[in-house]
């Protein structure tokens, strides 16, 4: 063996607490004991400088490029790594570039653009019908994945305590189906916001589609400009958007909330969450979501006590996106050709990486899913017990 592969086999027998093959140059060798599960083989070496920048962005790199081949299950290959995430190397003061992006308008909507705005047709493959991109809510075991859409939907739904003819916000609204499901069930009128032009084009689409002109509206639309859009709400909800806000703006966004939701009324907020603050992974946000943060769960809520919002509940939901994502990376390979005819073989080794690393991170706890429900300022008039 060279130096160079040397390097790599002492860097990962680090990662011995599954039994896996390693081969370098045609070498293999087995780390950990037992059975080996998987099997990694480097077609090309990774230097020693590489993997102590960042190993996520050395071995997801080398992943999609062809440099490194998994035999066995992808998911568990990445599981077991992700379990054992604190022998990673980080280098933040080399990856400026990658962790800290601006936060201002015109970058956020380019980087929202640059994930969501890939093409309907696309997230049509393998997302469930009704088009929702956060996680679902598995009641039953027999569950499938369009059924736990709908359970997250009308749990929510059912949170939020609404009423006929109540204004709801979504802030970060998707393809609309939250907003579709509330005016139908509920009488509510809705008004959705994002950044994306093509979930814009598919919502106002749908709310034709629907009959709902009435009742519902979408608009292009950064949170920002809220306060001065004049017009407030009795319910707020945002799912899955508070991700893509970043760390200097939770403040700002939290005061917008406030500005535009009516004293008493309530605002969910269903977002991913870490125990502690930190500047996120190199490869999600070079590759998948460029400027993407994960708040902690305790600097949200130190926010929301500064603006008297009243915690009403907190539930952590992690478990559920671990067996969503799992869902949309089986629904992912079910439609692989037609996939493979709309994008080059590195996206798709981009995006399994993507969807079975994000599984790996919420199994292993990593981050967290959390649903938080608050009160702007005291409402005395919701029922005594948890009414959902």
């Amino acid at each position: 063996m060279n130096s160079i592969d040397n390097l790599m086999l002492k860097f990962l027998q680090k990662f011995d607490e599954r039994p896996f093959i390693l081969k370098l140059n045609g070498e293999e060798h087995i780390i950990g004991s037992g059975t080996p599960i998987f099997k990694v083989e480097f077609k090309k070496p990774i230097s020693a400088a590489e993997l102590a920048k960042s190993t996520s962005l050395a071995l997801g790199e080398a992943y999609i490029h062809r440099d490194l081949e998994i035999e066995g299950d992808l998911y568990t290959a990445i599981d077991n790594f992700l379990s054992q995430q604190e022998k990673f190397s980080t280098n933040t003061s080399l990856l400026k570039k990658i962790l800290f992006t601006s936060s201002s308008k015109k970058n956020q909507q380019k980087e929202v653009s640059s994930h969501y705005d890939i093409g309907n047709n696309f997230y049509e493959l393998w997302l469930d019908k009704t088009m929702s991109y956060s996680c679902g809510y598995f009641k039953n075991e027999s569950d499938t994945l369009y059924d736990a859409q709908l359970n997250k939907i009308n749990y929510i739904l059912k949170k939020l305590y609404l009423k006929e003819d109540m204004a709801l916000l979504d802030i970060g609204c998707g393809w609309g189906q939250l907003l579709i499901t509330a005016a139908k069930k509920y009488k509510v009128k809705g008004m959705g916001i994002t950044l994306s032009k093509e979930q814009y084009k598919k919502f106002k689409e749908r709310i034709s589609e629907e009959n709902l002109k009435d009742y519902l509206t979408v608009e292009l639309m950064d949170y920002r400009d809220l306060p001065t859009y004049g017009k407030n709400f009795d319910r707020v909800v945002s799912v899955g958007m508070l991700e893509h806000v970043g760390r200097k703006n939770y403040d700002k966004f939290i005061k917008c909330v406030k500005k535009v939701l009516t004293p008493g009324g309530i605002f969910l907020l269903h977002y991913i969450s870490a125990l502690k603050e930190f500047d996120g992974d190199p490869w999600i946000k070079k590759y998948i979501f460029p400027g993407g943060t994960i708040p902690s769960l305790r600097e949200i809520e130190t926010l929301f006590a500064e603006y008297n919002f009243h915690t009403l509940d907190v539930e952590n939901l992690r478990n559920h996106y671990t067996k969503t994502l799992l869902c949309w990376n089986k629904n992912f390979h079910d439609n692989l050709d037609k996939i493979s005819k709309m994008f080059d073989k590195e996206f798709i080794r981009m995006w399994e990486m993507y969807l079975c690393s994000c599984a790996a991170v919420f199994h292993n706890g990593i981050v967290d899913l959390h649903q938080i429900l608050v009160t702007n300022g005291i409402n005395n008039s919701l029922p005594l017990i948890r009414w959902y």
